[in-house]
Order: C-alpha cells, then sequence, then structure tokens
C-alpha cells in the first residue's frame, strides 16, 4: 500500500492506533460479532476506557489537554485503519452518527446543549442518533418530510414517524429534524430539535432488520414513533428553520467520513483475499497462481489506492475550501468508494468459496452491512445525477 500523505502528528498518531488495533481488537473481533451485542459492549466499554487511558480517544476533535487536532486529511487515515475491524471506530468513539452529531453541536450547540448533550456524548458517557429519514418519504429528499414541531409556549411538540435512525437502540438522545415553518420557502421550513429519548411520546418501536439482521446498540436500524413529544424550546439547535442547512452542513462531510471507513474495509478485505490465495492448495498450485485470482488482486489494488487518493484531495478541498465548494467532490466519491469497496469485498468473498460466506471471517458481516452504502446518505444514482448537472453546465449554452 501506498502511503499517500504524511504529517508529524500523523506520523506519531498513526503507529498508536495501529498497534492498538491489531493487539486489541483484531484478535477479539469474530468472538464479539458472534455475541449478542449487549454481551459485547461490556468488552467494548472496557477497551473504550483502555482507549482513553492511551489517549487515542475522539481523535477527530479539538482535546481539551490543548493538543492540536487533526486535519481531515490526517483523521482520513486514521479512520482507515479503525475501519479494518468492525469495531474499531466505536472503540475510540468515532462513530456514526455520534462523530456527525459531535461536529453538529461543536459547531451550533448553545451553552446549556454543550454541557447537557455534547460533553457527555465526547466524554463516551452516553450515545446519540439522527433522526431524518421517514418510511411515507423519498430518503434522498430532505425538503419532503412529514414529520411536525409545533410551538406550545416553551415547548416544542412533535409528531412524526422516522425510520432509518442508525444507533437509536440505547441512544439516550436523537437529534430530530421537523417541519416548524410549513409557510417558509423551501429551504427554510424545517428545524433540528434535540429529543431526549426518555421523553413521553418517543417510541423506539423496532430495529429494523437488514439483509436478515436486526442489530442492537449502534448497529441498529431504529424505527421511531414521536407522539405529541414535548421538548423545551431551547433544545432548538441554531437558528430556527435552519435544519436543512444544518443537515447538509452535517451530512457532507458525514460522507467523506463514510468513504474513509469504505477504503479500510476494502483493505482488510484485499489483505483477507491475499492471504487466502497464497495459503489455499489446489493439488500442485494455489489459488494465488491462477491469472484470474492475479488480476483480482491487482485490479482491487489499483481500485483502492485511486480511491484513497480521491478521498483525501476531496478532504483537502473540504478543509480549506469548505463543504458547499466541495459538494463536486464528494458527490463523486460517494458512489465511487462505495462500488471500490462492495467490489473488493464480493472479490474477496469469491476468493474464499463457501468460508467467505460463513461468519469464520468478517466478510459476509461486511458484505451485509455495507450493501448500504449505495443507498444511504443519498442513492448513487442521485449522486451521480448532480455531479453530472454540475458538470453540464459549462457546456449548456442555453441552445
Amino acid at each position: 500500500m501506498i502511503e499517500p500523505f504524511s504529517s508529524p502528528l500523523l506520523r506519531e498518531q498513526l503507529p498508536r492506533y495501529r498497534a492498538f488495533i491489531e493487539a486489541e481488537l483484531m484478535p477479539q473481533e469474530m468472538r464479539l460479532l458472534s455475541i449478542p451485542f449487549r454481551e459485547a459492549a461490556i468488552e467494548l466499554n472496557r477497551l473504550r476506557d483502555k482507549a482513553k487511558v492511551a489517549g487515542l480517544w475522539a481523535p477527530f476533535m479539538s482535546p481539551t489537554d490543548g493538543k492540536p487536532a487533526l486535519t481531515l486529511p490526517e483523521f482520513a487515515q486514521l479512520s482507515e485503519w479503525m475501519a479494518r475491524t468492525p469495531f474499531g471506530h466505536y472503540v475510540f468513539n468515532c462513530q456514526a452518527p455520534d462523530i456527525g452529531n459531535m461536529e453538529l453541536l461543536h459547531r451550533h450547540a448553545s451553552e446549556y446543549q454543550r454541557d447537557t448533550y455534547l460533553i457527555p456524548l465526547e466524554a463516551g458517557h452516553i450515545r446519540s442518533c439522527f433522526s431524518m429519514t421517514e418510511p411515507g418519504q423519498a430518503g434522498s429528499n430532505p425538503l419532503q418530510m412529514d414529520t411536525t414541531a409545533v410551538e406550545d409556549d416553551d415547548e416544542w411538540v412533535i409528531n412524526g414517524r422516522k425510520w432509518f435512525t442508525t444507533a437509536a437502540d440505547g441512544a439516550q438522545f436523537s437529534v430530530v429534524m421537523a417541519i416548524t415553518d410549513p409557510e417558509a420557502s423551501t429551504h427554510e421550513r424545517a428545524s433540528l430539535i434535540i429529543v431526549p429519548t426518555d421523553t413521553p411520546g418517543f417510541k423506539l418501536v423496532r430495529n429494523i432488520p437488514v439483509m436478515g439482521e436486526a442489530g442492537e446498540g449502534y448497529h441498529s436500524h431504529g424505527e421511531i414513533q414521536y407522539t405529541d413529544c414535548r421538548v423545551p424550546k431551547r433544545n432548538l439547535i441554531g437558528a430556527r428553520g435552519s435544519g436543512f442547512k444544518l443537515a447538509q452542513e452535517r451530512l457532507g462531510p458525514g460522507r467523506i467520513h463514510h468513504c474513509m471507513r469504505w477504503i479500510g474495509i476494502a483493505e482488510r478485505a484485499l489483505e483477507l483475499m491475499c492471504q487466502r490465495a497464497v495459503s489455499r492448495s489446489l493439488g500442485r498450485d494455489r489459488l494465488a497462481d491462477r491469472d484470474t485470482i492475479r488480476h483480482w488482486i491487482a485490479e482491487s489494488r489499483a481500485s483502492i489506492d485511486a480511491a484513497r487518493y480521491y478521498v483525501l484531495h476531496v478532504a483537502h478541498d473540504i478543509e480549506t475550501k469548505g463543504a458547499k465548494a466541495s459538494r463536486d467532490g464528494i458527490s463523486a466519491i460517494k458512489f465511487h468508494v462505495a462500488k471500490v469497496m462492495l467490489d473488493v469485498l464480493d472479490k474477496a468473498i469469491q476468493v474464499h468459496g463457501a468460508l467467505g460466506l460463513t461468519e469464520d471471517t468478517p466478510l459476509s458481516y461486511w458484505y451485509r452491512h455495507e450493501r448500504g452504502a449505495r443507498i444511504y446518505d443519498g442513492p448513487d444514482e442521485v449522486h451521480k445525477s448532480s455531479l453530472a448537472r454540475s458538470i453540464l453546465k459549462k457546456y449548456d449554452t442555453g441552445t
């Protein structure tokens, strides 16, 4: 693998994360995947405490001890290593949707919201979720939603139904996108409001089965009913009517976090593919001696490295120009890197044969959980259409 970017901070940090992941996480990953999350969480919480003591906690945030925060390109490479095991991001408190909610609250939380929700979230004492997608509306269009939040004295009264609210199971609060001003302009109708999950009227209806697996804890995707759910007005994040703007601000960098993670998964899948190829005997030769397998390995190597450079390029653009100015690049890497990851996973499973379908490797887990990469945060087709429209603008003379 080519190391595409370096800095003094990254050269100091990356070996420490890699050593922790290889020594503490990878040896236990298959056992932890095979038991209920409630049981696995006991061991994972021990590892989270160990990561804190080692100074490896939430590296994307500005630490309180004055150490400089990582840039987005630096964090991209740390994120890759975290993604090589299914529990990496969770152990270092970098998991979605908490990472996106932390970034959102860092920029827009009031003092009350910071003390009540952000600080405990950063410390890993609580978890959160982000409630935007609705079963009755197109998930790719956040301008369309039925959930409402109506003022009543000093409270918001929320009614509506959300689904695919990741990690709602066990979360202490939800960031809900709801219509607060139905008569306002299209992009100013919605707001983001914090709803503690113990609020009367908040109901986790179910953890939605995905590919036959319902999931638990932060691996879950919840369907939630909000019925006359009352929260104080001070739970409004940012300005009233800024929900769409804040959601896009959150989701843009959130998409690049996904891409960083997908590259790490693809890298681990390629590693498993190569290990299988050199160890699997076919009689006189090995899988690694077959041209088809060699071609798959070469194609995967080239695809992963190209995707990595593209992601780092877009990460640099976000860092220097902002997410809005980088939206074309964000759309491009979102569908491109998802395809690369799923293609490498598919090849790795094929090289493993029947073993690849079992729970003896993490490949089948990733194949189930990551097929959604081409759907969530905007399906591939939406991002491709958006990018093509932007490209065609300079060719469209109106004739």
